[in-house]
């Protein structure tokens, strides 16, 4: 073989091992109370840049599509939309003040955001931008969940321990129920017409019927973590079956599977430290978990059950959101 041909073989075969490798079928997006919007790899957990969005970015959620993900910029009393594919934003929403998590409707024409300063979840049109009602609930309202019907919203209020259920349609709040200290999230299980509501300091989930708001249970996660010295609540994610649910467990370093129809622990994830964020990959095969006092992403293969990867990120992770690329 001749020198040139030669070298131009070697320089072929080298630049091949220092190629990027194949991006895989999904982006992750974890906000980061210090700034921005972390960018990764779903299955390689490889960053790939960030979000400049304004200040404190904290709740997020994903169009129906995925090609829109919007977050709430919490110091700058608003909602960003970004383009999930070209990672440039198109809007900006007033929110109103301290916007912390908020829900899409169905339909996906309307955001209902918890306003933490002002005891209130406000409804927005996503078309106009305007505010349609403004309900008011106890101090520092976060949860805010959206039934699959898009007929009831549920929003939880920390320093009270309540959770309220109000008319979509309306802004009336039809009912108000005690739950475990600090609640943080709600979620609709449409299989068993229930919504759970996630308490933080008492690791404890209240399940009510979503038709009466009638408490049905509480899942006690106490009991299952006998090893812990904090055994925490808050953000969960449901499978589209409704099989598995898993719930970030804070200051307990961990996220944990539940069997809706036992409620039982299946399992348990180690993560970072004080999970609070939780996604599924688009296609169920993964989950991601934001720790932010470790600064970190933890990537559970939920086929094997087992982590497969810790992506050290700094800052302070806060929410997760997965999309298809």
């Amino acid at each position: 073989m001749k020198p040139i041909r030669l070298f131009l073989c070697l320089g072929l075969l080298l630049a091949g091992c220092h190629a990027t490798p194949k991006p895989g079928p999904d982006v992750v997006f974890v906000s980061d109370e210090r700034g921005a919007v972390h960018v990764l790899d779903g299955a390689s957990g490889r960053i790939e840049g960030k979000l400049q969005t304004g200040k404190r970015p904290r709740g997020m959620a994903l169009s129906a599509d995925g090609k829109t993900l919007y977050v709430a910029a919490s110091d700058a009393n608003r909602i960003e939309a970004w383009d999930t594919h070209l990672r440039q934003r198109t809007r900006l929403y007033d929110a109103g003040s301290d916007p912390e998590r908020f829900a899409l409707s169905p339909d996906g024409r309307e955001f209902y955001i918890a306003n933490e300063d002002e005891s209130a979840i406000s409804k927005f049109d996503l078309g106009s931008g305007a505010m349609v009602w403004q309900a008011q609930v106890g101090p520092e309202p976060e949860g805010v969940a959206v039934s699959s019907d898009g007929k009831l919203v549920v929003s939880t209020s920390e320093t009270s321990s309540t959770a309220h259920f109000i008319d979509a349609a309306s802004g009336k709040v039809r009912s108000t129920a005690l739950v475990g200290s600090r609640p943080r999230y709600a979620l609709f299980v449409p299989a068993l017409s229930e919504v759970w509501v996630s308490s933080e300091q008492r690791g404890t989930i209240t399940v009510f019927n979503a038709a009466t708001f009638a408490q049905k249970a509480v899942i006690d996660l106490v009991p299952a973590f006998p090893e812990l010295q904090s055994v925490q609540a808050v953000e969960m994610r449901m499978t589209r079956d409704g099989r598995r649910v898993f719930v970030a467990m804070g200051r307990g370093n961990a996220v944990a599977e539940i069997d809706p129809r036992t409620r039982k622990v299946v399992r348990s994830f180690p993560t970072g430290e004080r999970t609070w964020g939780i996604a599924l990959s688009p296609d169920e095969q993964r989950l991601y978990a934001a720790s932010g006092l470790s600064g970190s992403l933890t990537i559970v293969d939920l086929q094997h059950n087992k982590v497969i990867d810790t992506v050290k990120l700094g800052g302070r992770p806060w929410g997760v959101e997965a999309a298809k690329r």
